[in-house]
């Protein structure tokens, strides 16, 4: 691609006959140069800002990537922790329904000692209210012996 500073530096050679006029293809040249330097600096701008918007692009396209990545692992991640809360759940549930049998068969244990020693206690009150009542009627028979005479 030519450059503006060569189009302006160019010179054509003169010719007497039928040639050109050399004021108008300066004219011409120095227009051309100037429309021509504007296209060029576009030109390179543009190259600059389409290079510049490509590493951009690979820039977001690293961003986005890494964003996706991450975004699949924080998924992963919720969904490892609910299912571990889940299982945290139903342990601390099943330990209570445990200890909760547990207590009930000490209550029923204890229930069944209560009832065993109250029937002991009746048991014994039963013997003794027996051992009164034969002092007693012994204690009545003597005393009826004590009268008679």
């Amino acid at each position: 691609m030519l450059t503006p500073l060569e189009i302006e530096n160019k010179k054509f050679s003169k010719q007497m006959v039928n040639g050109y006029n050399v004021e108008e293809v300066d004219e011409f040249l120095d227009l051309l140069t100037v429309d021509y330097e504007r296209m060029y600096k576009e030109n390179s701008e543009a190259r600059e800002k389409i290079e510049q918007l490509t590493g951009d692009l690979a820039h977001y396209k690293t961003i986005e990537s890494t964003l996706q990545s991450t975004l699949m692992m924080a998924q992963s991640t919720a969904e490892e922790v609910k299912n571990v809360a889940k299982q945290q759940a139903e342990q601390i549930v099943e330990d209570a329904r445990m200890s909760a049998s547990k207590e009930v068969s000490m209550l029923e244990q204890e229930i069944m000692v209560k009832k065993k020693e109250l029937e002991d206690a009746q048991k014994q009150f039963d013997i003794y209210k027996a051992k009164m009542e034969s002092l007693l009627i012994s204690q009545l028979e003597i005393l009826k012996e004590i009268n008679k005479d």
